[in-house]
Parts: structure tokens; C-alpha cells; sequence
């Protein structure tokens, strides 16, 4: 039987149907009509007695209209409007709670939750939720609607708008002539570089993210713009918190309520393709959410058609692309936006991130919540710490410090995986750990341009300039001018070793170091891997955390101690196994580039083999497959002295291992003393 029905209400056009609604059915069931408003203390002026139109004596005569002498009314004082409902509904014994499905919805519902969602949830009685919605809201909706669906399609006319809209910011900054003086002459590099700048931020995410692409390629941009593009902004209006919930609902599939206890209202950053807020689980755990914008994946999808097409055209334009890669530079930048606009992509390098990061105790990544993260929402733990410069001084710190460049030695040169974008500003120090955030920007590394790199640090730690100019020219992208001057290019990277390697620890920084030999090669007709200049760059950003945390850290020696381990080895000084290695890659490097310098003496194409043929001489021949053996022999020989050097000074070596392998060596070098007497017989 139905007693009771309690109806509440904040006094907006759309509460008053579902009051309306209630007094009908407490009409047809000859039911009490108990009609509540909550009002939240902050929303008062001048105290409870002047709350405008929901004074008591007001709400009561509507209730006596609706529903005569069964009608009463109630006003609560309450920043809780679903708690305060649950709490009257129990108190009153109701039978029924109407409320209606937008009521109190804009006062602060990232705080208070969705009204209707959390009575239906708590009250200890039915609850009929009615739909209030006005002919505005359903416009709403439909706009919204047709919101998501163009944001699966583009058409030709939005391409041909927004190419219109780019024309336009193009002409405004003059960028036809930026890149030269013929516009302006009288323009400093600085100027010029500030309105490419302010030109790519105007035209939102795809050209933003198309600058920091451009901003790690000193072999296609001046230094004035390379150095303006790191300070590359989003400019964009946070979502609302109406905009976020939308988000938020359609990725998790149920009110944000059922998932979420509270979410800060102001994000902690907002950005052209997210914003981020700080929110607690219903369980207690605080987390940090990222929402992708509505728009976000329109907008990207929409520049990036535009920019295939331009690069179609590029590429039909031989002169066009021996200047500029244009079709390779778009697709990276494709390849990058639409990784990022999936948050399932983060969400896994987190993951690999800690597992490169195990063996570093003094390092760390946030814990992902995988079960609530989708492609447009990620959830993770919140990292409640300090900046790294904050750091307690202490062991802790200086063990971070240094941990922070050998984990980053183990990510470009190891594991070929790494954070590009590790800049103080996404590390936080908590529980005398550094944790590394925003794994949305990463970065990865061939296998063998992983030992080139870690051969040039080594060849510019030994100030072996020879060596690091062979390394430099083995890794060109593109075959070697006929113009390459080999002793003009070991000068200037003389001076350049010179330069940097006697520098005091303070002020030794490998990511100005990597981008200067870049350039360095562009002049001398070298041009390397364009990725090395993100390392650089990356590179740059770790160690000026890393110097933060420990200003003594000499990164070449960090370098030193990541090839030692990476031999295998704890030598306890600078022991011959470790010359020999060195030099082994050496004559390795080296005998490639014999091979290729041959090429071009006799002539042969590119792609092309070069074959030698001997004939007519088996004696020669026999002279030299004996000296092969003789050369296997010896440097089998000196492999196994080698490691029986290694192996008596490692800590853990077995037992064995140092005398056997001397054994070995002996009975080698027994039979290549019997294989020489043999020989002269």
C-alpha cells in the first residue's frame, strides 16, 4: 500500500513536472505528498531565512495546491542534496521518491555525484526517476549525437574548410616566406621562429604535435626554431564538467558514480587532445583520470587528411623531397597522433616501462588500472609527491640521480624503449623514489642503431675521434656524398670531443652533445637517423633531472660502467678484455667501411656487389686458407685468455672458470705452435 510519496525538488522549471507528476500519483492512491528541497548552505545570502524562492512558507502552499490537506512541505539545509533525500525519505517512512532525472545536476556534480543516480542507489524505498528534460535539453542531446558521428567521418567539405581556415593562418603570419629573409629582412631568426610557433598553436593538435616532431630535426630547422618549438603550447578551453561526465559514462558504461566517489572539478591540466583530473575511487583509492576532449579525434583525423594529400603531392615532386622527406615526416606524424589518441597504447607503455625499470630500486611508474582504462579513458594510480628538486638531500637521492641515467642507458641502448618526453616536470619524488609520468610520448630504437649509439659514447669516451667518425659515417641514411671530406669531418669532431669531454661535470650535457654531431654531419653530407635527435633530445631531459638530483654525476662515466655490465663483467680496473673488446668493434666498423670505400673505387652501383675472382693459383690459395685457420686460432686463443682475465677479477666467477679457460688458451696456443713447425717443414 502506498502511504507516502516524497517528491523532491530545487524549484526549476524541469523539478516542478516531476513535482507535478508525484501529485498525480499521490491523487490516484490517496497518498500523503511530501515535497522536499535541499538547499546548500553556500547558495544562501544573507542565512537560511532569505534563500529566495524556496522559503518553507512558500513550498507549502504549492504542496497544499497539489495535493490539499495531504500536502506538506520540507526544506533541508544540506551541501549533500542525494544524502539529505535518503536521509528524509527514511525519517518520513515514504513509500516512494520521485525525483527528477536533471534535478540539482549543475550544482557542482563532480563533488555531489548525479542526484537521481545516488538516491536510486541509497534510499531505502522505491525510487521513480522521471524524465524532465525540456525541448532545449533533447536539442542538446541531439547535437551531442551528431557530435560523435561526425566525428567518426570527415567529409570532403570539412576538408575543404578547414583548408580554408589553414590558408588564413598561413597568410596571417606570412609563413610563405618564414623560413628565409626574402619576407622580412629586417625579422631576427627569434621573431620568425615565434610566429611559426604561434601559427602551429593556432592550428590546434595535429600542427602542435607536428612541431614537436620538427623541434628534434636540426637537419631540416634552424636552431632559433628548433629551440622556440620546445616551448610549443595547447591554448584550449577546459571541457565542462557536464562534457567530462559524457566522457566518462560512455567509456565506462554506467554512471560515473558507480565507479568514482568524487572527482575534482578543476583539472590539473588541460590540453588539446585531454584534460586530467584527480578523482577517488568508491573504494577509497585516490587516481588520477585522463579524458579524452569530444572533438579530439575529429579534429586530428580531419589535419591528417589534409596532410596526406599534401604529402601525395610532395612526393610526385623529385626536387621537393631531395630537401625534405615530406611523405615520411607525415606518416610519423600520423603513426604518433593516432597512438595517442587510443589510451590503451599509455596504458601498455606503463606497463613495459616497469618492466624495464625493475632492477632500479629508486625508480618507478604508476600503477595502471587496466579494468577502467579505454581508449578514450585512462585511470591510474595518483602519485601523491614533490618535484625532484625538492628531494630530501641524502643516499636516496644520489642513488636516484644515478639510476635515473643508467635506466635510460637501459632503455635507448638495451631494451631500444624509452620515455621521450622526461622532462622534470613528469617525474615526482615520492617514497624516495622518482616516479616517471605521461607515458604518452615514447620513443624506440633499432637493434643496430642501439650499437652505433652505444659505440659513438664509448668511442667519445676513450677520445678515439677516428673511431667515432667511422661510426658516425656507417650510420648515414642515405649513401655519402662524393664531396665527403673524411679529414675536414675528424676536425670538426675533434674540436667537438675536445669541447664537451673536458668540460666540468656541471655543466657535461649529452643531449646538446648528440644534436651538435648531428648538425655536425649535415654539413659534412653525413645525415643520421633522425631519431637520434629525439634521443638527444630525450637524452638532455634525463640528465638535467639526474644532475638535479646528483650535480657530480659524470654521465660518460655512468656510460662506462653500462657497457662494463653490459660485458658481462665487474672488472675492477681498466683491464686489457675490455681494450680488446673495444678494438674488436673497431676493425668490425672499420672493415665495413673498407668494403664500401671499395665499392666506390671501382666503380660499383649502388645495391651492387663486388666480386673478386683468383684463378690459376692453388699455392696462394692454400697460403691463405692456412693463415685463416692460423687467425681463427689466435683470436680463439686471446678470446679464452680474455675471459680467464675477465673471469679472475669478477666477484661471482665459478671456481673453475678462470683456471679452464687459461687451459683452453694453452692448448690453443699449443696447436697453433705445432700448425707454424709444420709449416716451415
Amino acid at each position: 500500500m502506498i502511504r507516502r510519496i516524497l517528491v523532491a525538488t530545487d524549484r526549476s522549471d524541469s523539478a516542478t513536472r516531476a513535482v507535478e507528476w508525484a501529485a498525480e500519483m499521490a491523487d490516484r492512491y490517496g497518498a500523503e505528498l511530501l515535497v522536499l528541497q535541499v538547499v546548500a548552505p553556500e547558495h544562501l545570502v544573507g542565512g537560511a531565512g532569505s534563500a529566495g524562492g524556496s522559503e518553507p512558507a512558500e513550498l507549502g502552499e504549492l504542496a497544499q495546491r497539489l495535493a490539499g490537506e495531504r500536502g506538506r512541505a520540507r526544506v533541508e539545509y544540506d551541501s549533500r542534496p542525494a544524502d539529505a533525500i535518503v536521509e528524509v525519505a527514511a525519517e518520513e517512512d515514504a513509500d516512494i521518491v520521485v525525483v527528477g532525472n536533471l534535478t540539482m545536476s549543475e550544482r557542482s556534480e563532480f563533488l555531489l555525484g548525479s542526484v537521481p543516480n545516488r538516491v536510486s542507489h541509497t534510499a531505502p524505498c522505491t525510487v521513480v526517476i522521471v524524465n524532465t528534460a525540456d525541448g532545449d535539453a533533447a536539442q542538446a542531446r541531439s547535437r551531442r549525437r551528431s557530435d560523435e558521428a561526425a566525428n567518426k567521418e570527415v567529409s570532403d567539405g570539412q576538408l575543404l574548410g578547414r583548408a580554408a581556415r589553414i590558408a588564413a593562418v598561413v597568410a596571417k603570419y606570412g609563413l610563405g616566406n618564414l623560413l628565409s629573409r626574402n619576407g622580412d629582412p629586417a625579422a631576427s631568426d627569434e621573431a620568425r621562429a615565434a610566429r611559426f610557433r604561434e601559427a602551429l598553436e593556432e592550428l590546434g593538435p595535429t600542427f602542435a604535435k607536428l612541431g614537436q616532431i620538427l623541434s628534434t630535426r636540426p637537419d631540416l630547422l634552424p636552431e632559433p626554431f628548433m629551440r622556440e618549438l620546445t616551448t610549443l603550447q595547447d591554448q584550449v578551453t577546459p571541457l565542462s564538467e557536464a562534457e567530462v561526465v559524457a566522457v566518462m559514462e560512455r567509456e565506462l558504461g554506467v554512471p560515473w558514480e558507480d565507479v568514482f566517489g568524487s572527482i575534482e572539478p578543476q583539472p590539473m591540466a588541460a590540453g588539446t587532445v585531454a584534460q586530467v583530473h584527480r578523482a577517488v575511487l568508491v573504494g577509497g583509492e585516490r587516481v588520477v583520470v585522463k579524458v579524452q576532449r569530444p572533438t579530439a579525434e575529429h579534429e586530428i583525423l580531419r589535419d591528417l587528411g589534409l596532410l596526406e594529400q599534401f604529402a601525395e603531392k610532395a612526393a610526385a615532386r623529385p626536387a621537393f623531397t631531395e630537401v625534405i622527406d615530406v611523405p615520411a615526416i607525415i606518416a610519423h606524424l600520423s603513426y604518433s597522433l593516432r597512438r595517442e589518441l587510443d589510451f590503451r597504447h599509455e596504458a601498455a607503455n606503463l606497463e613495459r616501462m616497469r618492466a624495464v625499470l625493475e632492477p632500479f630500486d629508486r625508480l618507478a611508474v604508476p600503477d595502471v588500472y587496466t579494468e577502467l582504462t579505454t581508449a578514450r579513458l585512462l585511470v591510474m594510480q595518483e602519485v601523491q609527491g614533490i618535484p625532484v628538486s625538492s628531494a630530501p638531500e641524502g643516499e636516496a637521492r644520489r642513488a636516484a640521480g644515478r639510476q635515473l641515467l643508467e635506466a635510460y642507458y637501459q632503455q635507448v641502448l638495451a631494451d631500444g624503449f624509452f620515455h621521450a618526453d622526461p622532462h622534470p616536470g613528469n617525474m615526482m619524488w615520492c617514497s624516495d623514489k622518482v616516479y616517471l609520468l605521461d607515458l604518452g610520448m615514447v620513443g624506440e630504437v633499432a637493434a643496430e642503431l642501439r650499437q652505433a649509439l652505444l659505440l659513438m659514447l664509448l668511442a667519445f669516451w676513450q677520445e678515439d675521434v677516428g673511431f667515432l667518425a667511422d661510426v658516425m659515417v656507417s650510420l648515414s641514411t642515405e649513401r655519402v656524398s662524393s664531396r665527403f671530406e673524411p679529414a675536414a669531418f675528424q676536425l670538426d669532431l675533434t674540436e667537438l670531443v675536445a669541447r664537451y669531454r673536458h668540460l666540468p661535470l656541471s655543466e657535461l650535457r649529452l643531449g646538446p652533445l648528440l644534436q651538435q654531431l648531428t648538425e655536425l654531419s649535415v654539413r659534412h653530407g653525413v645525415r643520421l637517423p633522425a631519431s637520434l635527435a629525439l634521443i638527444g633530445k630525450a637524452f638532455g631531459q634525463m640528465q638535467l633531472a639526474a644532475a638535479e638530483l646528483d650535480p657530480t654525476l659524470d654521465p660518460f662515466s655512468v656510460a662506462g660502467a653500462f657497457y662494463l655490465r653490459r660485458l658481462g663483467s665487474r672488472l675492477r680496473s681498466s683491464a686489457n678484455p675490455r681494450q680488446l673488446f673495444f678494438e674488436a668493434q673497431k676493425l668490425r666498423v672499420r672493415s665495413v667501411r673498407l668494403l664500401e670505400n671499395l665499392e666506390r673505387v671501382v666503380g660499383a652501383s649502388p645495391g651492387a656487389g663486388l666480386q673478386v675472382e683468383m684463378t690459376g693459383n692453388d699455392e696462394l690459395a692454400a697460403v691463405v686458407a692456412q693463415t685463416g685457420t692460423r687467425v681463427a686460432l689466435g683470436l680463439t686463443a686471446a678470446g679464452a685468455l680474455a675471459g680467464a682475465g675477465v673471469a679472475a677479477t669478477a666477484a661471482r666467477a665459478r671456481r673453475w672458470a678462470a683456471p679452464g679457460l687459461s687451459a683452453a688458451a694453452a692448448l690453443l696456443t699449443g696447436v697453433l705452435i705445432a700448425d707454424a713447425r709444420r709449416a716451415r717443414r
